[in-house]
């Protein structure tokens, strides 16, 4: 590993094993964002201050944006411009509900670019790393580190795709209108819960395939690497990076048949 991610392993695993000590059957809501379903725990902003705090510590000239507290810091330096994306726990709502898919996400960039990235997924006990241009694996504790490789020449009506939803109402009903026509022609569709997991499942072979509208960078920017070193594409709609508006994420046959599927359903539409 190199610095870079062997400091984002190990703060990701220290935040990790944090909120799995600390976090009660059911964490009590401090507050809501965009409506009642889109928990932030006392435990969310917990993990932040504390990774926040070892990155500050460790490199107190870099970047960090995060989730919970927004961007803070920077300043070029020998290596460039250096900043840290946080989310300190995707998949809150799972979190609270003690199912097992959510994740300390954390990414690390270079003048803009992602150059490495990990996800700690706590309850499995697996942690996905990738470098730019190293490739990606899964590691976990007492087992040799596995390298992983997406899915590939999987046809779209064998694949099976990995979705979720918005927090806002009038959003879901138009996910729900392009799913009624995306299910009948995939070989079915999983909604785990967190898209930093999605992504790391589509670069383990776990599923073929992942689309989602709302995820924001944070909840992409390490699970994104992890999927791209595993040979996946990852994009938006339209030649478009990936965005909050739709992010896409399958090997690059199937990503050009789930393109040709969602384009005409315009999935970042409105209700």
């Amino acid at each position: 590993m190199t610095d870079f991610l062997r400091l984002a392993a190990d703060i990701a695993r220290e935040a990790g094993d944090m909120l799995l000590a600390k976090r009660p059957a059911r964490p009590e809501a401090v507050h809501t964002k965009s409506s009642l379903t889109d928990v932030v725990t006392a435990l969310d902003r917990a993990s932040e201050e504390l990774i926040r705090a070892r990155v500050k510590a460790a490199r107190p000239h870099d970047a960090i944006l995060g989730e919970e507290g927004g961007e803070t810091g920077g300043a070029e330096t020998g290596e460039g411009r250096v900043r840290w994306i946080v989310d300190p726990i995707d998949g809150t709502v799972n979190f609270m509900y003690g199912l097992p898919e959510w994740a300390v996400s954390i990414a690390v960039e270079v003048d803009g670019e992602v150059v490495a990235g990990v996800v700690n997924v706590v309850p499995r006990g697996e942690l996905f790393a990738a470098e730019k241009g190293g490739g990606a694996e899964l590691l976990r504790d007492g087992l040799p580190a596995e390298r992983l490789r997406c899915t590939e020449d999987v046809p779209l009506s064998q694949a099976l795709i990995a979705t979720g939803f918005g927090y806002l109402s009038e959003r879901r009903a138009v996910q729900a209108q392009v799913l009624t026509h995306v299910l009948p022609v995939v070989r079915d569709i999983r909604r785990g819960g967190s898209c930093a997991v999605d992504l790391c499942s589509v670069a383990a072979g776990r599923v073929d395939g992942y689309f989602e509208r709302g995820p924001k960078y944070w909840d992409f920017a390490a699970g994104g690497l992890v999927a791209t070193e595993a040979g996946a594409r990852i994009g938006g709609l339209r030649g478009r990076p990936y965005n909050s508006g739709l992010t896409l994420c399958a090997s690059p046959g199937l990503f050009e048949a789930l393109h040709g599927l969602l384009v005409p359903l315009d999935p970042e539409r409105d209700a």
